[in-house]
């Protein structure tokens, strides 16, 4: 009985230890207070006075479908700035989750063997686009003007929100993507700073094959056709994912773009992510520099966002 009662002890703590310390997950979408939780109240009073900020969430897999959404934690810094006036009109946060969304030609995208072009179908990230135009008419239809609806995403999407951008420019006032990206660690993976874009390219299109590699450059040549993108970009150097491949955002006329810095500091302070487990809060140094939009020091930023925002509304 002892010997049970200990096994049964020590799995408690294996379990309690190796649960993800990213808890309370946000997995519906809904408008969100300034405490990373949603509102009591949905609905949007006085809608002439809102500037509705629209949160796209990162993807587990690039056209896959998923049960995730966002951690509270991912989104503490935009949460930061809800209730917040410019020029008289308040700050409101919608996260949108568009995770079950599947591309309908994902069994085959990544399996560079059984892959033939073309991509058959609708892919996630233009799935993800339409859910967001739906939602923003929405949005229009109670009143809210378009240009104080303003795009947002982390990851996957903050390509997205450049795809919808590049596409429909008039749609919404502006756009905010942070460390945009969404075809895997291509920068560390294939080794950008060793071999240069051009090989490192090579080497993804050999790794997973012609249509995650022809897709990819697609979507970036659509984006890029913009006459004007008026869309304010976040990137990290150190980023495993897209790092040092975001050059070419600079080529398109609009575009705002920060590098932050190159280690695990802004301003000179250490990054850390804090965020709520089962109610408890905590706080650890930021591991990935895909996630450094996730940090409390990143809201050394939050002047520049509330900025670039009141130029566009």
């Amino acid at each position: 009985m002892k010997k049970i009662f200990i096994i049964l002890v020590s799995l408690l703590v294996v379990i309690t230890f190796n649960s993800n310390v990213y808890a309370d997950k946000l997995l519906e979408s809904g408008f969100l207070n300034n405490k990373m939780d949603y509102s009591k109240n949905q609905n949007i009073d006085d809608p002439k006075n809102k500037i509705i900020l629209i949160y796209n969430h990162g993807q587990d897999d690039h056209d896959d479908p998923s049960n995730n959404c966002v951690w509270k934690n991912g989104i503490r810094n935009f949460s930061s700035i809800v209730g917040k006036k410019i020029d008289g009109k308040e700050i409101m946060l919608y996260l949108l989750c568009t995770g079950p969304l599947a591309g309908d030609d994902y069994k085959r995208l990544w399996n560079k063997k059984k892959f033939k072009p073309p991509y058959k179908g609708i892919t996630k990230l233009d799935k993800r686009v339409k859910a967001n135009l739906e939602l923003i008419d929405q949005f229009l239809k109670t009143g809210v003007p378009n240009k104080q609806i303003i795009l947002t995403g982390h990851s996957c999407g903050g390509w997205m929100t450049m795809m919808l951008m590049a596409k429909y420019p008039d749609k919404v006032g502006g756009g905010i993507s942070l460390m945009q990206a969404c075809y895997g660690e291509i920068s560390k993976k294939d080794k950008v700073a060793k071999l240069g874009i051009e090989k490192a390219l090579e080497k993804f299109r050999k790794r997973k094959g012609s249509g995650p590699a022809d897709l990819r450059q697609k979507q970036i040549d659509e984006i890029k056709q913009s006459k004007i993108l008026s869309v304010l970009v976040f990137t990290h150097p150190k980023d495993p994912y897209d790092g040092l491949l975001s050059d070419w955002v600079e080529e398109i006329p609009g575009v705002k773009r920060i590098i932050i810095s190159e280690d695990k500091k802004i301003n000179g302070k250490k990054c850390y992510r804090i965020g709520i487990n089962n109610g408890e809060r905590w706080k650890e140094p930021v591991k990935r520099y895909h996630d450094m939009d996730m940090t409390d020091c990143f809201q050394y930023y939050n002047p520049t966002i509330i900025k670039y925002i009141e130029s566009r509304i």
